[in-house]
């Protein structure tokens, strides 16, 4: 095999991404094959990759397969190094069938999709605030699920619980049934099934708290830093930390990788999708898009409904048009996308008036 400087040819690299070990290929400007290698996926791999990459030639671009998973920290090195990374997604099923699964055609399919324009999409940097949030949000939204599920199980107890039991604390709010559950004392023959009952309605109801203290704590850790990385998106009105940290992580640390406030929508999947057939013309929902991102802004738009006069003017003058409840709030997300595009990239953003919610449509 030859070795080349970097004054060769232009080389486009790709790289198919694992735990362990991360496979390479390099084309020419023509798709031409011209080498391919595994490399360990550890510190020095990374560096051993980039150098035999720039080996073969003037390396222009890398295609990286899961830039959001095995392959980010590959992705934050190449970018440390000056190179350009796309992040593409792997094959289609159709692709595969034709041409079968392997490391190496995955790795020369990530370079051809680099060199034909078919992947085009700046990954996610993570190495900021925003990446801090997201960690962060990751431990709340599993403390949050945990919590759930341990009072969804206290209740269940309770249905057969002895009706000595149930009686106890029948007709008790919720946070004074955790308290008078973690108060509980069963005795020490858990034999009997209401002995045993207490001891455990009393172990969910201190997981519950416990599962209370955790989440308060990472509220109070998250909350400065997404007001640090975005002031101006707390400032909308219905945004509040659990949306603003959604939506933040959902842009990454480099939002302006996206090109226009219309690519944003797409991320979040709130871009009307063209649903007309003859004399009909009509948009639906976009049920694509990063569903979270989605549901943060269907949170806003809700609150909005609710409190905002001008968005209750809004929904009812589109309800005089014509339009249900689903499109009225298609419109009214792709609107609010438009407003956190311009918060996420500190656009400076006039005055939007109610008039500006029409081209929402």
């Amino acid at each position: 095999m030859t070795s080349m400087t970097h004054d060769g040819p232009q080389i486009t690299g790709g790289v198919d991404t694992h735990g362990l070990t991360h496979h390479a290929a390099v084309i020419d400007t023509v798709g031409r094959h011209l080498a391919d290698r595994e490399f360990p996926a550890t510190i020095r791999g990374y560096r051993d990759l980039l150098d035999w990459m720039r080996s073969h030639g003037e390396l222009v671009a890398v295609g990286v397969e899961g830039t959001g998973a095995y392959g980010a920290e590959l992705a934050r090195v190449l970018t440390a190094a000056g190179v350009t990374v796309i992040d593409v997604d792997r094959p289609d099923r159709k692709t595969r069938r034709m041409k079968g699964k392997s490391d190496p055609i995955d790795a020369y399919a990530a370079a051809m999709a680099v060199l034909s324009g078919r992947a085009t999409g700046i990954p996610k940097s993570r190495d900021g605030l925003v990446e801090s949030v997201r960690v962060l949000r990751i431990a709340r939204r599993s403390a949050v699920k945990a919590r759930t599920q341990a009072m969804n199980q206290i209740r269940g107890l309770l249905v057969s619980a002895p009706a000595m039991l149930r009686e106890q604390v029948a007709g008790l709010e919720k946070a004074a049934l955790i308290r008078t559950l973690a108060r509980l004392r069963p005795g020490d023959d858990l034999s009997r099934p209401l002995a045993a009952t207490r001891a455990a309605l009393r172990r969910l109801a201190r997981r519950h708290q416990a599962l209370d203290e955790e989440i308060a704590e990472l509220d109070a850790e998250i909350g400065p830093l997404v007001k640090q990385a975005a002031p101006q998106l707390l400032e909308l009105f219905g945004v509040g930390p659990e949306t603003a940290g959604q939506l933040l992580a959902s842009a990454g640390d480099n939002p302006e990788r996206m090109r226009s406030e219309a690519a944003f929508a797409h991320l979040a999947g709130v871009a009307p999708i063209p649903a007309s057939s003859g004399r009909t013309h009509r948009h639906r929902l976009n049920r694509g898009g990063d569903r979270a991102a989605n549901n943060a802004l269907h949170t806003i738009v809700l609150t909005r409904m609710r409190f905002d006069e001008r968005t209750r003017a809004y929904v009812e003058r589109r309800t005089k048009q014509g339009l249900n409840k689903k499109d009225i709030m298609r419109c009214l997300k792709r609107f609010v996308a438009r407003e956190v595009y311009r918060a996420l990239t500190s656009t400076p953003t006039e005055r939007i008036t109610q008039t500006d919610l029409a081209p929402a449509a």
